[in-house]
């Protein structure tokens, strides 16, 4: 198996520039995830990857070796689409064979290679049928079965499970981690989805405009994004944002936000506030990081719009001061649409931002009014 490493790839049509210069290695039997809103530039980069897209500039190597003006067929990648791209009169071993049969592969490798794939992906039931009498899920394994007979380099998945219902998604996330962990391949994996993202991947790259925002594994991404960008991005429901300016307040800093919002801010903080100390940031807090109890000082005022039960716990939409607010409180919270309620805030997860940069402010060196 082998890496893919990206230097300097740009993407153009015409005048426009989709991708500008863009570096990124992914290690050998790393499964990577691509991820970021639409038109982010995700699967362009994969279908870079893949030579079905030429890049405009930059070089493309995977396992060391140069592929940038490879035809796809030579640079030794699978891919799997979001549509399955399957021969409807064909049976399922037929379409799992097909690129050998092309190839002119012996039959009995074709009966090995098939009977492997099978096994590996639960449809050695399934052979025979044709792919309209089975399920979504079935049909993306056959895709994927597909894949799996090239015995390719590198596994390219673009959102292959877009078309998939909420149970089977899950399902299909499980199958393809399990398939990483027994084929130990390289994968590049697209998705808009930022959960699918953050079950699958040992490492996520966050893509904006055509650029890395970050790359890190889903917990640094989730605890430390390096911007506002990825911190709104990363966790459903979305970060909590309030904006405001850092003042001192007798021994310590508070955070005084738009709408008559006051938080005294802990006191490990005290180096980053004394450098935020009059200058606009936004504070980030996720809903799931509120306190069973909390001071005044450390607790936020809600005036809730509505009450979503959810089981495990309920979130409470509404307005903090002047900014949208959702808070995630124990599911038998008696709290109505149009209650005001307080909400303690665990304060040693906020995270504080410059306003100007959107950078997190233990990333920036200085300040940008």
């Amino acid at each position: 198996m082998a890496g893919v490493t990206l230097e300097g790839v740009t993407k153009t049509y015409g005048a426009v520039t989709v991708i500008p210069p863009l570096d990124l290695t992914i290690h050998d039997r790393e499964f990577v995830v691509l991820v970021g809103p639409s038109g982010c530039g995700k699967t362009t980069t994969l279908r870079m990857i893949a030579g079905l897209e030429t890049a405009s500039g930059g070089r493309v190597a995977i396992g060391g070796r140069e592929v940038t003006d490879l035809r796809p067929g030579l640079r030794n990648c699978s891919m799997v689409f979001q549509n399955y791209a399957l021969y409807p009169h064909m049976s399922v071993a037929e379409n799992i064979s097909y690129g050998m049969r092309v190839r002119g592969v012996g039959q009995p490798e074709i009966d090995a290679a098939v009977s492997r794939a099978a096994r590996i992906l639960n449809l050695e039931p399934y052979l025979t049928r044709r792919p309209k009498q089975l399920s979504g899920g079935q049909r993306q394994r056959v895709a994927i079965g597909r894949a799996i007979v090239r015995e390719p380099d590198v596994f390219l998945f673009d959102e292959p499970l877009s078309n998939l219902d909420a149970k089977l998604r899950i399902e299909m996330r499980t199958e393809i981690k399990a398939l990483h962990r027994r084929l130990a391949t390289t994968i590049v994996y697209v998705t808009h989805d930022q959960i699918e993202a953050m079950t699958m991947a040992d490492r996520v790259v966050v893509m904006n405009g055509g650029r890395i925002e970050q790359a890190a594994d889903p917990i640094t991404l989730y605890e430390k994004p390096d911007n506002l960008f990825v911190a709104a991005f990363i966790g459903a429901p979305s970060m909590n944002f309030l904006e405001g300016t850092v003042r001192r307040v007798d021994s310590g800093f508070a955070f005084c936000a738009d709408g008559d919002v006051e938080l005294r801010l802990p006191e490990e903080r005290a180096a980053q506030s004394a450098r935020a100390e009059g200058q606009r940031i936004v504070l980030g807090i996720r809903p799931e990081h509120v306190a069973a109890s909390g001071a005044p000082e450390h607790s936020v005022t809600l005036k809730v719009r509505d009450v979503e039960p959810l089981g495990p716990h309920t979130m409470l939409i509404g307005q903090v001061g002047d900014a949208p607010f959702t808070a995630q409180v124990l599911p038998h919270t008696r709290v109505q649409p149009d209650d005001t309620v307080s909400i303690p805030l665990d304060l040693s997860k906020l995270l504080l931002f410059d306003k100007a940069t959107g950078k997190a402010l233990d990333r920036s060196e200085t300040f940008h009014n």
